[in-house]
């Protein structure tokens, strides 16, 4: 009796007649979406580093610069006198930012890329965080925190009011940068905003009052 199935015939395996054929499937979808998930974490872990390089560098140059000129102006009441200083520790302090950011993220780089060697996997070498990114962010953020106080008192003669001036522009960048540091860690924004704020005014006062003290005690 002849034989009427085709002879190229070919039954491609179904759930029903080969239940291992799915199980294949959900295994190679999964292992798909957990490099996915993986390259979405390494990609926000990096973006998230030169974030907080800038953000700290920002709030760093902001501070620093600000209590820097009110400790100058302590001793010293021309405009001239303050503006340098703020310079100098602007171009001081973005140089030290930066190399200080570039050791750091080059030991993580390093670490990082040290336990994917002995993993046996590379490929998401690119995907690390970047020493060069990061510590160029970080100069950049505090060039640009510490330019607050010095546009605040380049344009003010009357001494008195220039100190007020540097410190009412100060203590809302001090705000601002608090609130932006509370959303990036999702952490309280108004707790987060006044820490900031009051720690900036601890640092300006402090600084002003015992270079005050030194200046009026001829040290």
């Amino acid at each position: 009796m002849a034989d009427n199935q085709p002879r190229n015939h070919v039954t491609l395996p179904s759930s029903e007649t080969n239940p291992s054929y799915m199980s294949n499937l959900d295994m190679e979808e999964g292992q798909i979406d957990s490099k996915e998930n993986k390259a979405n974490i390494i990609d926000y872990a990096k973006r998230a580093q030169w974030l907080r390089a800038a953000v700290l560098g920002a709030n760093d140059g902001l501070l620093s610069t600000a209590s820097l000129m009110m400790g100058v102006g302590a001793v010293k009441k021309d405009s001239k006198t303050m503006i340098i200083a703020g310079v100098a520790g602007l171009i001081g302090g973005a140089c030290s930012m930066a190399i200080g950011e570039l050791v750091s993220v080059y030991s993580q780089y390093d670490i990082e890329l040290a336990q994917m060697e002995r993993e046996g996997d590379t490929s998401d070498k690119d995907k690390l965080p970047n020493p060069f990114q990061a510590s160029i962010a970080s100069a950049i953020a505090f060039a640009t925190g510490a330019m607050v106080p010095l546009l605040g008192a380049a344009f003010v003669k009357d001494y008195k009011t220039r100190l007020g001036v540097v410190v009412a522009v100060v203590s809302v960048a001090l705000v601002v940068f608090g609130w932006l540091g509370a959303v990036l860690g999702k952490a309280p924004l108004v707790r987060s905003s006044l820490r900031v704020l009051i720690g900036g005014w601890f640092a300006m006062a402090l600084t002003f009052g015992l270079t005050k003290l030194f200046g009026s005690a001829g040290v």
